[in-house]
């Protein structure tokens, strides 16, 4: 007969300092479900955090399959995320799991605001560099984690201190800025390149990651070794090092967002919304700061196919910049910051390429806000 005198977590929860009841309670977002995301979201279920969304757009391939445990021949062709939910939701009845079948940068930097923590297993320095910036502007800590062979890597990064974009040379920025250019321009997908993994890489990179999570969700910061710093693991040779990171003070993701609120429901336009932060501040918005570029793509040129579109930039289609009909470079014209009145702010939200929860500035004379503009709200 089951014995379930014991609880669950009973041998975890002899560690002194461990708090179940606060996990149980929980929020974290996984962005990525591949071997790291696989590894990530098991160690989290069976440790007990009461909810786990994971988000990532990729469908499942033949070879991701001697590395991810969630994964079999089945599921070929089906989204990463949906599998791994659904695998991982039988390991622990105490957990609710959602997978989003989207890149993180749809969902929205408000989308974000709703977790107690972001744990990332990714495989590209662009979604890195959006959610560095939306957890550094919402003023949440998250953990990155990387594999390369037998090498690894996990760091955290917090509200203050370096970032992630602390650590880019210039020619890494200068690259980023050249594939974010390039994004709009081509209308096949940038080339990735297929990096050497396994197994066990990601399973080391992904314990340590979780475990410096848990040290976080129970308000234990000060046990948390890695924060500003990143832990290197070297599987040839077993050597392991920390190296403290350090903090660029010119660092162009190190705004604060300040006072920030939720509007009761999405607005039809952005201009309705400065409304309604003009009332509620009792001063009129004279701008209105976007996250990210919002993006106004013109009809060809050459052939005048293709209907204009507007939008921010990472919800916009992948080479929505070049003529689908003859090749031809559409005109674009990017602005991250508006008036109320100007013609893309009386453009209704819902026609415009927008995410599902996105957090927008809004300036008067005299003081600044930040608000989210939900689906949800």
């Amino acid at each position: 007969m089951l014995d379930v005198s014991e609880s669950r977590y009973d041998r975890q929860e002899r560690i002194w300092w461990w708090d179940q009841t606060r996990l149980l309670s929980s929020r974290v977002l996984v962005v990525g479900a591949g071997a790291l995301g696989n590894e990530i979201v098991k160690n989290l279920v069976l440790t007990g955090v009461g909810v786990i969304d994971v988000v990532d757009m990729d469908t499942i391939e033949h070879s991701n399959l001697s590395r991810c445990a969630f994964f079999t021949d089945a599921d070929q062709g089906r989204h990463k995320a949906e599998v791994l939910v659904e695998g991982a939701a039988a390991l622990n009845p105490d957990v609710t799991l959602r997978a989003f079948t989207v890149p993180i940068q749809a969902l929205g930097s408000g989308w974000v605001k709703q977790y107690d923590l972001v744990i990332a297993g990714l495989d590209n320095r662009e979604a890195r560099m959006w959610l560095n910036s939306a957890c550094r502007r919402l003023g949440m800590f998250w953990i990155d984690g990387a594999i390369e062979g037998l090498q690894g890597l996990a760091r955290v990064f917090g509200p203050d201190g370096p970032c992630y974009e602390c650590t880019l040379s210039e020619a890494d920025l200068a690259n980023l800025g050249h594939r974010r250019s390039c994004a709009l321009l081509k209308p096949e997908d940038l080339a990735m390149g297929r990096t050497p993994t396994n197994a066990t890489s990601s399973s080391v990179v992904a314990g340590v990651e979780v475990q410096e999570g848990i040290k976080l969700l129970v308000g234990r910061p000060d046990l948390c070794s890695l924060i500003g710093k990143v832990w290197r693991f070297e599987g040839e040779s077993m050597l392991t090092s920390v190296v403290e990171y350090v903090a660029n003070p010119d660092c162009m993701a190190h705004d604060e967002v300040g006072e920030l609120s939720v509007l009761a429901a999405l607005p039809a336009t952005l201009a309705a919304a400065a409304a309604e932060v003009s009332a509620l501040l009792g001063e009129n918005v004279v701008a209105i700061d976007l996250a990210e570029d919002l993006i106004h793509v013109e009809s060809c040129p050459t052939c005048g196919e293709g209907s204009a579109l507007l939008g921010l930039r990472s919800v916009l289609p992948l080479g929505a910049g070049v003529c689908a009909a003859c090749g031809a470079e559409r005109p674009m014209t990017a602005r991250s910051s508006l008036t109320p009145d100007h013609v893309w702010a009386t453009t209704p939200l819902e026609s415009i390429g927008w995410t599902q929860s996105e957090l927008v500035g809004f300036r008067t004379e005299s003081r600044s806000t930040h608000v989210i503009l939900s689906e949800a709200s």
